[in-house]
């Protein structure tokens, strides 16, 4: 039975991860109480349902601070997976000012800022467990194909995702292990290189003629080549990959791509680039 726990912030696209699933033919439940989860999971099976889609967020309440034991009890019994949602801070506040919707941990004493952060605050244990995905920078379309492209996988092997971003509009909230490129020859300079990216001949071409490209990429490949099997015995579903230049469309591109392509042979990789629409 496969059963995909999706959690996270208020606001971070948890009802359009759901929505995938159910139109990947999942059996979806919405806000479950946490203290519920193994009740339901039996009765489901029981039901014959073999694959099932249930939000778990802070809403449950209390009974939301046992959820981390009880996913490593399903992990026993059923084929489990836990997305981790999360959004910067001023991206959430201004996602409920445009729906004006109400934060559900808001009140008369607690401001929407101060909601997220307690929301923060109670989500962290269990943010610590599942596989991280930052939808700061996300439209609602490129999270549907991130989401598609992670429930395709294998859930028993580790899956390797290598994004590539832009330091100018920051970090990745999911990256693991972030490497930047920021040193190297900048295509963006060139006004005929400027509107392509790293996946364009010309820009490969541009990168593959300064010799300490190729350097730099060896040293990343060596690095995360020694140190994979460390995060395979760690037990993890995911690590996460990110390549960082001033912008995000031509060297960490052109770094992402190559990085997903060698080791694309060894484990199960994704490739995302956060700065291309």
């Amino acid at each position: 039975m496969q059963l995909v726990l999706i959690s996270g912030l208020s606001g971070s696209g948890k009802s359009v991860v759901l929505n995938v699933l159910e139109d990947a033919g999942y059996y979806c439940i919405d806000n479950l109480p946490a203290n519920l989860l193994s009740q339901t999971m039996i009765f489901l099976e029981a039901s014959g349902y073999d694959k099932v889609g249930i939000t778990v967020d802070a809403r449950s309440g209390d009974s939301f601070l046992k959820l981390p034991e009880l996913v490593e009890q399903l992990r026993l019994h059923v084929d489990l997976r836990l997305i981790f949602l999360e959004s910067k801070t001023e991206t959430l506040v201004r996602r409920f000012s445009e729906t004006r919707r109400r934060h559900p941990l808001s009140s008369d004493e607690r401001s929407l800022r101060e909601a997220i952060v307690l929301e923060r605050e109670l989500l962290s244990e269990i943010a610590q467990i599942g596989h991280h995905i930052d939808t700061s920078d996300l439209s609602a379309n490129a999270l549907r194909g991130w989401v598609k492209d992670l429930i395709s996988l294998q859930s028993s092997r580790l899956t390797l995702l290598i994004t590539s971003f832009g330091f100018k509009h920051g970090i990745p909230l999911d990256a693991d292990l972030v490497f930047d490129v920021r040193c190297l020859p900048n295509p963006h300079y060139d006004p005929v290189l400027r509107p392509q990216t790293g996946r364009d001949a010309d820009v490969i071409a541009f990168l593959e003629g300064v010799p300490e490209v190729a350097e730099m990429l060896a040293d990343i490949q060596a690095y995360v080549t020694k140190w994979l099997p460390c995060y395979i015995g760690d037990n993890r579903a995911y690590l996460t990959v990110a390549i960082g230049c001033t912008g995000g469309q031509h060297r960490s591109v052109y770094f992402a791509e190559h990085l997903a392509a060698h080791f694309a042979t060894l484990e199960q990789t994704l490739v995302r680039h956060r700065e291309l629409r």
